[in-house]
């Protein structure tokens, strides 16, 4: 009986090690390791955080009342960190729209008549067009909308940036937005910088490619002065 048990001792003792030695033939314990380190969880990739300004500053350290003043102050480095804020954008004070003046017909026509007395004299060497202000083109969503065939004469067929350029010579780019037929982003800013108002008659004449020249008419009010004008007697 005990020397059964041998046997089988050595018998089992001799298949482990043949086991072994296929095992390392086979490379089995690399693909096992290979397996471990392929089943590891992945650690998430970090958020983008706001960039922050490190301040460090010597402050004392905080000590019991009884030995405050029998012992000299020992002192710490305290780093704090400020988040780091873009500067806002600078724009021209908007109008207080709450008391605005809206022009009468009359006025209007009347700065429509001028206008178009400007674009003739303008010659035709270069295309043109007459546009007047209404209260959404000057306020509110500052969205000017051009007429179909004007855009589809003057204008390119795909979204981009044009140019409007004043009497001056001083340039303001505006986005134009083809399917919508209308300047969307820049115009606002164009017409707060002109305080253009209800009534006011623009004529566009198209110099360059999406490049336009823009002059103001100003509409008259009820005692026959400018908008400007009666601003600058208000002031």
């Amino acid at each position: 009986m005990v020397m059964s048990k041998v046997r089988y001792e050595a018998v089992r003792e001799q298949r482990m090690e043949e086991n072994k030695k296929r095992m390392e033939q086979l490379h089995l314990p690399l693909l096992s390791q290979a397996l471990k380190n392929a089943s590891s969880p992945k650690s998430s990739p970090m958020k983008k955080a706001t960039p922050r300004i490190a301040k460090t500053e010597v402050v004392p350290v905080r000590r019991s009342l009884r030995f405050s003043n029998n012992s000299i102050p020992q002192y710490k480095e305290v780093t704090s960190y400020e988040r780091v804020k873009l500067p806002r954008r600078v724009t021209h004070r908007t109008k207080d729209i709450s008391n605005r003046v809206y022009a009468s017909d009359e006025s209007r026509e009347c700065a429509m008549k001028k206008a178009e007395e400007l674009e003739s004299g303008l010659g035709s060497d270069f295309p043109t067009f007459v546009r007047t202000m209404l209260p959404s083109h000057v306020s509110g969503g500052f969205w000017l909308g051009l007429s179909m065939y004007h855009c589809k004469r003057m204008l390119p067929k795909s979204d981009g940036v044009i140019i409007l350029v004043d009497e001056q010579g001083e340039e303001w780019p505006v986005i134009y937005l083809a399917r919508k037929t209308g300047l969307s982003g820049g115009w606002k800013k164009f017409s707060v910088d002109h305080e253009l108002v209800d009534g006011d008659a623009l004529v566009f004449q198209l110099i360059r490619p999406t490049v336009f020249k823009v002059f103001i008419v100003r509409v008259m009010n009820s005692s026959g002065n400018t908008s400007n004008e009666e601003e600058t007697k208000s002031d």
